[in-house]
């Protein structure tokens, strides 16, 4: 089963939350309309900005274990390897 680890955040430099999903457009549009209780929607954290996608659920998992475990440089660092002005990624996925 494929799987995904994504960061969504409020705005460009803002709060952070990673995670984890078999199905990456479902999840997005959970969070995107408030369907997800918890962090992403009490921070707000609606905008992908960045994504990775595992071939084994398994792989991303413990990429997404990984990841949480950074400091917020590296993460920020991530983000800005493929998408520096922290760009919507979730419309233009044809989604």
């Amino acid at each position: 089963m494929t799987g995904y680890v994504y960061i969504t955040t409020n705005k460009k430099g803002g709060t952070l939350y990673t995670g984890v999903t078999s199905d990456l457009a479902n999840r997005v549009y959970k969070h995107k309309e408030g369907l997800t209780l918890g962090f992403t929607s009490r921070y707000g954290c609606t905008r992908l900005v960045w994504y990775e996608e595992h071939f084994d659920i398994h792989d991303a998992i413990c990429r997404e274990k990984a990841i949480k475990n950074w400091r917020r440089q590296w993460k920020i660092d991530l983000i800005e390897s493929i998408n520096p002005e922290w760009y919507e990624l979730y419309r233009g996925m044809g989604w």
